[in-house]
């Protein structure tokens, strides 16, 4: 299957500059590049699309380059935001590239130089004078046209400062100055980045003539199934950094999608071949029930980002929980799994009290219901005894009880 065959299978491309082109271009080994933005110290889920592409794209037997953009971070990209960022300090952007840096070496194959490279913009943009710059660069821009592109346009209205409206200029130089010394003549992008990679076709072509061979294509916005897109400033935002998102917390979201989205996403987060998808979408419909995709789909997305051990790890927890068997969580995985359920708890407590204190029961005569009819167990213990007390002593590692009402309803006490 051709590259660009597979990523439109994989629903991974919304817009081509040129894709007869570009498919041209693939049948031979081509140098591709995509920027990534260091306003946060970390990458998510969304940003995982377009760094996927690029393993993709190597793996096909491309060159690829990441750009982190330390010289662009210092502007900010104007696309998707509604008013004017907030610039961070020279060394909160330095300190997130560098994060940044190391989160894609996780990622892409950097063994050697001609299968692919990671650069910071700053080390080119930093070098050349505002003159120069205004002189050499700036007098192929036209204002006319730079207002025309969605990403100024939508800010026309609200405002948006010359500092912000000049990053496409920046971009743009990104894609002459890897044209030019590393040979570069594809860049991909979010679709929000379109104007941005069109900005860069077309200085390439004034600075090198019409015939100079650059081409681009966008991925499409990927969607959650509430309708946001993944990002760092939603909700719920699925970070890469396992601090920040837990493997298990990351393994659950993929475990709780849709029938119609695992499917999706199977395709465009996870690197098993077409015929494997078709495969698994067809047993998943023969018995919808078995969350066939589900299951693969959060193992697979778990395994890509933090390794096989921890996508174990997160599909033994994820099996605790329905088994019940918590006693068997470590520390950290209690706190992984049912942290947000925390309820503090003060010296012993009779067990009616206890499951109104942590929530099981709203009352002490349904807790002692709860309790006559078998549906309560403590840290994966049946709880039978009404007149029984738990302390610290009761207590996981002297700290938690785990509660379960039923066979889903989780609670946790803690010392």
């Amino acid at each position: 299957m051709n590259i660009i065959d597979e990523l439109n299978y994989r629903g991974l491309i919304e817009q081509y500059s040129d894709e007869e082109n570009l498919r041209k271009l693939f049948s031979s080994k081509q140098t591709i590049y995509c920027g990534f933005d260091p306003s946060a110290s970390s990458m998510h889920i969304g940003n995982f699309v377009m760094i996927s592409t690029l393993m993709r794209l190597q793996r096909a037997g491309h060159r690829i380059i990441a750009v982190v953009g330390g010289g662009t971070g210092m502007i900010g990209d104007p696309s998707g935001k509604s008013k004017e960022r907030n610039l961070q300090t020279a060394e909160q952007v330095a300190k997130n590239t560098e994060l940044i840096k190391n989160q894609l070496e996780r990622f892409l194959d950097l063994s050697d130089p001609e299968k692919g490279i990671i650069l910071n913009n700053y080390d080119w943009l930093s070098s050349i004078s505002l003159l120069d710059y205004l002189r050499d660069v700036g007098k192929y821009f036209q204002i006319n046209v730079m207002i025309k592109k969605e990403i100024v346009a939508s800010r026309l209205e609200n405002g948006i400062s010359f500092t912000e409206f000049t990053y496409q200029t920046l971009q743009a130089y990104d894609f002459h100055h890897l044209w030019k010394n590393y040979g570069c003549k594809i860049q991909i992008g979010g679709n929000d980045q379109w104007g941005n990679l069109t900005g860069g076709l077309e200085l390439i072509r004034k600075i090198e003539g019409e015939k100079a061979e650059a081409e681009c294509m966008t991925g499409k916005l990927i969607k959650r199934a509430d309708g946001k897109k993944f990002g760092k400033s939603e909700d719920g935002a699925l970070f890469l950094d396992p601090n920040l998102t837990s493997p298990y917390k990351l393994y659950q979201y993929f475990i709780n999608t849709t029938d119609e989205d695992a499917v999706k996403y199977l395709k465009i987060f996870t690197f098993l071949t077409p015929d494997e998808i078709e495969e698994v979408a067809k047993e998943h419909f023969a018995n919808p029930g078995s969350r066939i995709a589900q299951k693969k789909l959060a193992y697979e997305v778990t395994k890509t980002i933090h390794g096989q051990d921890e996508a174990e790890r997160a599909l033994s927890m994820s099996n605790v929980l329905f088994t019940g068997e918590v006693a068997s969580l470590d520390e950290k995985g209690i706190e992984e799994v049912l942290g947000s359920l925390k309820v503090q708890l003060d010296g012993e407590m009779n067990i009616l009290d206890l499951l109104v204190k942590v929530g099981a029961a709203q009352s002490k005569t349904q807790a002692k219901t709860f309790v006559v009819q078998n549906s309560v167990t403590i840290n994966g213990e049946k709880a039978l005894d009404l007149t029984k007390s738990y302390s610290k002593s009761d207590a996981l590692y002297g700290k938690y009880l785990i509660v379960r009402r039923g066979k889903k309803n989780y609670f946790l006490g803690c010392f």
